[in-house]
């Protein structure tokens, strides 16, 4: 069954491997849908998260050659319902069509959005929310002539407690205790 999956790269910071990770999921086919890459919690490690839409079966044979890259340390796949995620999109309208009448400051308010400057001639209004979310904004707001839009890549943690790259780098700890 096709479905999102968010795939969880943790890494070095090492120049070259976005585009090695990039090349497997193109070998297989497989579209991605949104890319984001920060520093992680843990020191001097990375966090890539990837969102495709693809079967389970598929996104652990995926897994498993992303592993197999030398500076991955671990990877991850969660569904929609085992993280909490979000985007951010940012909107520039004509300061005139907010000035012109209050459809704009009402959309604004009632999408949960934010003013973030206005100017002379443009407006930038900031929204968070998932991609549903700040495509019917845009939509909302293209009424207006939307000057420019753009959208972030998905931002997720998991729901669980500890991050599993923590327990992951524990176990590894305890084998190299025990190999000693």
């Amino acid at each position: 069954m096709i479905q999102e999956f968010t795939i969880t790269v943790y890494s070095e910071n090492h120049i070259g491997l976005l585009n090695q990770i990039s090349i497997i999921f193109t070998r297989r086919h497989l579209n991605i849908e949104s890319l984001t890459v920060s520093a992680s919690a843990q020191k001097s490690i990375h966090k890539f998260t990837i969102v495709i839409n693809s079967n389970q079966e598929q996104v652990e044979k995926v897994i498993g050659q992303i592993e197999k890259r030398i500076d991955v340390i671990k990877a991850f796949y969660h569904t929609n319902d085992e993280i909490i995620y979000q985007e951010v999109a940012l909107y520039k309208v004509p300061t005139k069509s907010l000035l012109d009448g209050n459809e704009i400051e009402m959309l604004v308010r009632k999408n949960d959005a934010r003013i973030l400057e206005v100017t002379e001639k443009y407006t930038v209004i900031e929204k968070t929310g998932h991609y549903q979310e700040t495509q019917e904004l845009f939509e909302k707001l293209d009424k207006y002539d939307v000057y420019q839009f753009t959208r972030s890549g998905r931002i997720a943690i998991t729901k669980l407690n500890k991050e599993l790259l923590n327990n992951y780098l524990r176990e590894l700890e305890t084998e190299n205790e025990q190999l000693k």
